[in-house]
């Protein structure tokens, strides 16, 4: 008895020192990121993903101007494109609604399609998170609800000045990726926006949406021959560290960049 024991000891220890080598041998990943706060402020984003991978390097993009940051882009693993300021409303038809956004940084828009494009050409995997879910979703021919109080009828709250207790549900749409990893049950998610999607872009479809249908979360309407892509309305980056529409969304993003490495060697 003592003799399997002590086997089923050292079994265990050699698989996990071979688990831990397999670990080491691979290059940290490097993600780039479009937007981060300074470092000043608390980079939420770069931490979200240091949660689940802390070798993770993260690239600050918005820094480097969109010539080099397409450079850089090509030597990453993933990109994260981050929250933040309102897309201009002229990108999908509304010029003429300017004056009903909030802080515009052309830019940035310039800066993030151009990103987005060069990525979704390479195959390189894609995550969006709340501003990010609205470009990419306008990057591929889809538009914007310029305020949900006035264009859309909804009891829903999704903006409220105490954006850090600004929480609503979302339910997942079954037959998407996005179902498999958070489940079958509804989330209560962090999500603060007064602009949402209104016309799906190309190839996507929805994957989640809140109680008053306005469409919470995006994806490819077929992966087959495509990249990872994803993206989501609500700032994950600012919830539980295990909750269900967090974490296997970044450990998600995370294995598809692992993936990409591999397969670019």
């Amino acid at each position: 008895m003592k003799t399997l024991i002590t086997r089923t000891v050292a079994l265990f220890i050699i698989l996990v020192f071979l688990s831990s080598c397999c670990r080491e041998s691979r290059e940290p990943l490097k993600i780039a990121i479009t937007k981060e706060k300074p470092a000043k402020y608390i980079a939420n984003y770069s931490n979200w993903l240091k949660r689940y991978d802390p070798g993770v390097i993260l690239i600050n993009m918005y820094p480097l101007g969109i010539d080099s940051a397409l450079k850089v882009l090509k030597t990453c693993d993933g990109l994260l494109v981050t929250g933040g300021e309102d897309v201009y409303p002229g990108l999908y038809g509304k010029a003429f609604d300017t004056v009903r956004c909030g802080t515009i940084d052309r830019y940035r828009d310039s800066l993030e399609i151009s990103l987005i494009n060069k990525a979704i050409a390479d195959k390189l995997p894609v995550f969006g998170i709340c501003r990010g879910l609205q470009i990419i979703n306008i990057d591929l021919g889809g538009t914007l609800y310029v305020d949900i109080p006035s264009d859309f009828d909804t009891t829903v709250t999704h903006r409220q000045e105490d954006w850090r207790h600004c929480f609503h549900p979302v339910v997942p749409e079954k037959g998407t990726r996005l179902y498999s990893l958070t489940g079958s049950k509804p989330g209560n998610v962090a999500s603060n926006h007064h602009q949402g999607i209104e016309k799906v872009g190309m190839d996507l479809t929805v994957s989640a949406r809140s109680y008053d249908s306005l469409p919470e979360a995006i994806e490819w309407t077929d992966f087959n021959n495509r990249g990872f892509l994803m993206a989501v309305q609500w700032h994950p980056e600012r919830m539980d560290t295990l909750d269900a529409y967090s974490k296997p969304l970044a450990e998600e993003f995370l294995e598809e960049a692992e993936i990409f490495q591999k397969e670019k060697r």
